[in-house]
């Protein structure tokens, strides 16, 4: 009988010690997981917009502020003051509240100009001049794309052709250029295009043989378009002259005037009927006259 108390307090024992280990196991879990938390929530204040900062102008102090961001997504190149973006260049629109970081700025070591950085690699930007109809009435703006129109005497031919040469186009800048017109100097719109160097060079003789148009494009729209070309006898295909049309009712006037002279040209059959009495019968026979 004296064993049997023994074997309780070694199982008592043994729960003690399991329930210990267990606990620590399950502090240490806890412990991670509240790590875990912190550093998911944990943040650091950066240097956001605090307005609107159009592409290309040089950030002021009071367009900026600081605001909490998570660590655990913080921004590559974020700053952390204010004064270590003051007075630097944007490269592209910020609206409030984005990040201010170093790849969108332009680079302190670089060239001043912003459009330089807009080109995509492999790519160039090339400038046309464009008139105010040309240019959309002025409703092409930077990001905008289009299609550019060719309208010029191809060789050897003897009609001008309007053909689409460049298709799905990102205009980069517009702007202006004195030019001489008729000996006289004229302000021409202009319009800079990001283009692929086989482009360019479509786009830089194009330039030089005829007018050149561009056609706004729905934003979203990446749809190639496959055209032949029109002339001015595909234009007006099928469709009248104003001396055509006018002489039309003019012709059915003097149709209808011969068809009425052929008529009473004709000439007129009389008919004469005669009754005829035989035996108390009446017959009625009838007489061309001739």
């Amino acid at each position: 009988m004296a064993a049997k108390p023994k074997a309780v307090i070694i199982v008592g024992g043994l729960a003690v010690v399991i329930a210990a280990v267990a606990a620590y196991f399950l502090y240490t879990y806890l412990k991670t997981q509240e790590q875990k938390v912190k550093e998911a929530v944990a943040t650091e204040k950066i240097v956001v917009a605090a307005a609107e900062i159009p592409m290309g102008n040089t950030i002021d102090v009071k367009q900026l502020k600081t605001a909490d961001w998570p660590k655990a997504n913080m921004p590559q190149g974020a700053f952390l003051l204010t004064d270590q973006v003051a007075g630097r260049i944007a490269i592209q629109t910020f609206v409030p509240g984005d990040p201010i970081t170093e790849s969108k700025l332009v680079p302190k070591e670089g060239p001043a100009g912003v459009l330089s950085y807009k080109i995509p690699e492999g790519h160039r930007a090339m400038t046309v001049g464009v008139d105010q109809v040309a240019g959309v009435a002025g409703f092409i703006n930077p990001g905008n794309m289009v299609d550019v129109v060719l309208t010029a005497l191809p060789p050897g031919g003897k009609l001008t052709v309007s053909k689409i040469v460049l298709q799905n186009v990102p205009i980069l800048a517009i702007g202006q250029i004195l030019d001489q017109k008729e000996g006289k100097p004229v302000v021409v719109p202009t319009v800079t295009m990001d283009v692929s160097p086989e482009d360019a060079e479509k786009l830089a003789i194009a330039s030089t043989q005829g007018k050149l148009q561009l056609v706004l494009r729905r934003l979203g729209d990446k749809e190639v378009a496959k055209t032949v070309g029109a002339t001015i006898t595909k234009v007006f295909s099928g469709a009248k002259t104003t001396a055509e049309v006018a002489e039309r009712p003019k012709v059915a006037r003097k149709a209808k005037v011969e068809a009425k002279k052929e008529e009473e040209k004709k000439p007129v059959e009389v008919v004469v009927t005669v009754d005829v009495l035989r035996g108390g019968n009446k017959t009625t026979q009838q007489f061309k006259e001739k």
